[in-house]
């Protein structure tokens, strides 16, 4: 078996292991105060989590390429009417450690948007086969990983909402968005993988709750 054939076997367990080593990483450097060096490498991270989902599928084409764009764009248009408008999740803004920004989002949020969404789907179709209740199940995951990170994002200069108030209307539009993103998303694509999802999930879920409590 050469390298390359090892390196796919086994593609599975470095994605896991390099996820985990990013994230705990940034956890011990954040927790002794080098969050000045490790929170503008999100944008990294997250594009790190996104090629490791793209390798995991397997025989990727522009079928799954146009089916993760699909929560990309429902994020970014949703995201745009929220931070330029006020609607759907309230008035707030973009801070620093995400990244580049179009018109005042940045554009590493549609992404994030992506591998939520590949993440909770994966998750909810291995509880239900009703794409209906699946969509639920991961909007739902959705809203309850964004009860989280909304306790820290304002503390690592993500965003913040107006006043410092995370509105009932926050949640309200991450449901709804996150339901229309997932209908629509499991309308087309197939090759869901609920161990990587269900690993992505759980570490995102780890590194917030930490500095959330």
């Amino acid at each position: 078996m050469t390298f390359l054939q090892k390196l796919d076997a086994n593609k599975l367990f470095i994605s896991i292991f390099l996820v985990l080593l990013f994230h705990v990483s940034a956890i011990i450097g954040i927790a002794i105060g080098q969050g000045d060096y490790f929170l503008p490498l999100t944008p990294l991270n997250l594009l790190l989590c996104f090629g490791l989902i793209l390798w995991n599928i397997p025989q990727l084409n522009l079928k799954d390429l146009g089916a993760l764009a699909i929560p990309f764009l429902f994020g970014m248009v949703a995201e745009l009417l929220g931070v330029n408008f006020g609607l759907i999740f309230g008035t707030y803004e973009y801070g620093a450690n995400l990244g580049p920004k179009i018109w005042g989002v940045p554009w590493i949020i549609g992404v994030n948007w992506s591998i939520l969404v590949f993440a909770t789907a994966s998750v909810a179709q291995n509880i239900s086969q009703n794409k209906i209740i699946r969509s639920i199940i991961g909007a739902v995951l959705m809203v309850l990983l964004d009860v989280v990170i909304e306790k820290v994002a304002p503390k690592f200069d993500f965003w913040e909402f107006e006043n410092g108030i995370v509105p009932l209307q926050n949640y309200m539009g991450w449901l709804v968005v996150s339901f229309l993103a997932h209908l629509t998303f499991q309308l087309v694509f197939s090759k869901y993988r609920y161990v990587l999802g269900s690993a992505l999930l759980l570490v995102f879920l780890l590194f917030f709750g930490i500095f959330a409590v």
